[in-house]
């Protein structure tokens, strides 16, 4: 901040390589912003201690190797100028990115507090925005500072909006469209379900339930006439012939020997004795 709050231009500033103390002071910020890019390193050590391969993305991948060495040039060759303009906005967005997951790691009561993660993540992709129009602008411009700078934190610029773009995309909006479209899922399988069960369980029952009870009804009814009509003929039929309790063998065997008693008398017998012939 001390070239960028007072005298750095925004439109062009070129590296300053004596010995003024601003110029020093800018050199030291360029040597704290990178080894900084070493310290991140810890986020992806942590990631793989925790087991958390799933946050060791791409992104994290590109963005944590590429920095250390493109830092470096920037140390190395240009340290001051226009191209600082990138670490300062680096470094206030990684301070609000890394205040995010110091309250993501104090616990879930504190979840309610960084509902706002999405829009961090909006934030850094407004950052190289910033970064690609603020570089690229020396393409148009006459300015004492090396073009090939220029084109090296512009595309990196582009490149890391792509990525984080991506993982916008990935993470909010295609999370979105699997959630509508579980809910949806999840409406139409409840409806083909309780039709279905509706339809086949309920209807069993009530139609077992119905079907049970009409046919004990019905039945019940049908028996009774139906006893009662072969009461009545059975007691038509059989009034003049031996109980029906009797096995129907005795029975037949009785009737045998009543034939042949009865036609072993003689014609004269009285009739007194036929009237017992049934």
């Amino acid at each position: 901040m001390s070239g960028w709050a007072n005298s750095y231009s925004y439109r062009c500033q070129p590296v300053d390589y004596s010995d003024n103390p601003l110029a020093i002071r800018m050199v030291y910020a360029c040597w704290w912003y990178y080894f900084s890019k070493f310290t991140e390193f810890f986020d992806t050590i942590f990631f793989v201690l925790r087991k958390k391969d799933e946050h060791v993305s791409l992104l994290h991948v590109v963005h944590h190797g590429i920095m250390p060495m493109s830092v470096w040039f920037g140390v190395r060759f240009t340290p001051g100028g226009h191209s600082t303009f990138f670490g300062l906005l680096n470094t206030f967005v990684h301070i609000v990115m890394y205040f995010y997951y110091m309250v993501a790691a104090m616990g879930p009561q504190y979840q309610k507090f960084i509902w706002w993660k999405k829009y961090l993540t909006a934030f850094q992709m407004v950052q190289f925005i910033a970064i690609v129009v603020h570089a690229f602008q020396l393409l148009f411009i006459d300015c004492n500072y090396p073009k090939a700078f220029v084109w090296w934190i512009g595309c990196h610029g582009v490149l890391f909006f792509c990525l984080f773009s991506d993982f916008y995309k990935r993470s909010y909006k295609n999370a979105k469209s699997r959630i509508a479209a579980a809910t949806n899922g999840l409406k139409t399988n409840g409806h083909s379900n309780g039709y279905s069960n509706g339809s086949t369980s309920n209807g069993h029952s009530n139609g077992h339930t119905n079907g049970h009870a009409n046919g004990h009804s019905n039945g019940h009814a049908n028996g009774k006439v139906h006893d009662k009509n072969g009461h009545s003929n059975g007691y038509t039929n059989g009034a003049r012939n031996l109980p029906l309790s009797r096995p129907p063998y005795i029975y037949l065997r009785a009737r045998e020997l009543e034939e042949k008693f009865f036609d072993t008398l003689p014609p004269s017998t009285p009739a007194f004795f036929s009237r017992f012939r049934t």
